[in-house]
């Protein structure tokens, strides 16, 4: 492995290990060594399993040696967001309340999955405590940085699985997207992050937020790689009430076949006000290459009018399910908490029911409005995020001559699309010398394969792509 950024493609790296040109074992001790050096002015890492890492490629490596099967993700590194459990590690969800409990007695689902494939779990990540929050400025174990710029924030409420992967320490991590806890790190480190629709992978034994709005899903710097790892994660789990996929629906398509005659719908409306010119911009340039391939796609502008009655009602049930959630702890250990968290969950623990009665009415009515515009474009485009990654300790920006919160403002864009579940994924799109920004592709339930095709396809035209790792 000539250097370190080596580890940025994933699939490459395992085809390497799988035809013995270089051991899963090195590959790890190069894996290890670079997060040593570099995480520490990222802060992406919260726990580095070393021995388990270093045992897990020997046992790769022997089983090669003797001819057997190493799966397809061989020696691929990978870490994933401190709600993930981890046998053997307490499982903290960003928080310093958890940190007394006994460690995790097994692996959650995903871990497990991707272990079974080959791929080798080096580490935990830093996040937003209990994951409500879009900026990973952890009271308790610091701020995650961004790797493009670190006097920015990584985004939340995956930070640490965003920036891990973008500085090129790991070519996958995982994370949770509640309201775009996925989406809005990946926009702002720039690299692909996939929330699939409500249900597809397992969230067992994951530390829970929203059940009704919790998803998970995989961070990668190609398309190949993301791609990868979600389609060893797949497949319906009793352990996990909500993961029933559907048999007879699309899981992992050909990415070298691309979808031909797409309809494209821009989103207008909620989704281009209180963007920055430069988000704008982003969505305009995926949607141009849409449009200069007439036999790719056609592109239209549409609307979703109820977005922004749906992002309300994403901030009550938030507030309101996240609050019941943690009702005691509230109770017995207030000052352990985040003053921010705990103050946001203890307003929602005081929403009267109605309102929570009233946010799932409209959700049906939002599912069926999204629904009904389906039936006349394949796929939607809008901006990740409304602007690129602010300032550490920055709670107020600037964004189209208006002043407004950081936290509050990061998800307009992603909060209305998983209050109803619907699949999407974040492309990076950025410009030399500038902070790269994120272009939010949506498609109807159940069609991460299209998705998938989609941002290969850009992909591969050069129009969206990370941009190279800093060294």
């Amino acid at each position: 492995m000539e250097k370190s950024h080596s580890l940025t493609d994933g699939f490459a790296l395992s085809a390497r290990i799988r035809a013995g040109e270089v051991s899963a074992s090195h590959v790890v001790e190069t894996c290890l060594s670079d997060i040593a050096k570099r995480n520490p002015a990222f802060n992406a890492f919260t726990a580095v399993l070393a021995d388990q890492s270093r045992a897990d490629a020997a046992a790769i490596d022997a089983r090669l040696s003797a001819g057997g099967s190493v799966g397809p993700l061989a020696g691929m590194p990978f870490a994933v967001k401190n709600l993930f459990d981890i046998e053997g590690l307490t499982t903290l969800a960003g928080s310093k309340i958890l940190a007394g409990r006994p460690p995790a007695t097994a692996d959650g689902a995903l871990i497990r999955r991707l272990r079974e494939a080959g791929a080798i779990l080096v580490g935990a990540l830093n996040m937003d405590e209990f994951a409500y929050g879009f900026s990973t400025e952890n009271a308790h174990y610091g701020a995650t940085r961004n790797p493009h710029d670190p006097a920015r924030i990584a985004g939340g409420s995956s930070g640490g699985s965003a920036a891990a992967v973008a500085a090129g320490l790991v070519p996958i991590a995982l994370g949770s997207d509640t309201n775009g806890s996925i989406r809005v790190p990946a926009a702002l480190c720039g690299v692909f992050g996939l929330k699939p629709t409500y249900g597809r992978l397992s969230r067992a034994g994951s530390f829970p937020f929203v059940d009704s709005l919790d998803h998970v899903g995989p961070f990668a710097r190609t398309v190949r790689d993301l791609a990868a790892a979600y389609d060893v994660m797949q497949g319906a789990d009793a352990a996990d009430p909500a993961c029933f996929p559907p048999d007879d629906q699309p899981i992992l398509p050909r990415l070298d076949e691309t979808e031909r005659g797409l309809r494209i719908g821009i989103l207008g409306g909620w989704f281009r006000q209180g963007a920055a010119d430069e988000a704008l911009a982003a969505v305009d340039r995926l949607a141009a290459a849409f449009g200069a391939s007439t036999d790719v796609a056609k592109v239209s502008v549409v609307e979703l009018a109820g977005a922004q009655a749906a992002r309300s009602a994403a901030f009550c049930m938030t507030a309101a399910e996240g609050g019941a959630l943690h009702r005691r702890r509230l109770a017995e250990r207030p000052l352990d908490f985040d003053p921010a968290t705990r103050d946001r969950l203890l307003a929602g623990l005081m929403l009267p029911a109605e309102v929570l009665v009233e946010c799932r009415r409209l959700r049906r009515r939002f599912q069926a409005e999204a629904r009904a515009l389906f039936e006349s474009v394949d796929l939607l485009l809008s901006p990740a995020t409304p602007c690129a990654a602010p300032r550490i300790g920055e709670s107020i920006v600037n964004i189209a001559g208006r002043d407004v919160p950081v936290r509050a403002n990061l998800g307009l864009y992603t909060q209305p699309i998983s209050f109803i579940g619907l699949p999407a994924i974040s492309v990076p799109v950025s410009e030399a010398g500038a902070l790269p920004l994120g272009v939010q592709l949506i498609a109807p339930a159940w069609r991460e394969d299209r998705l998938l095709r989609a941002a290969r396809w850009l992909e591969l035209t050069g129009v969206a792509r990370a941009p190279d790792a800093p060294i």
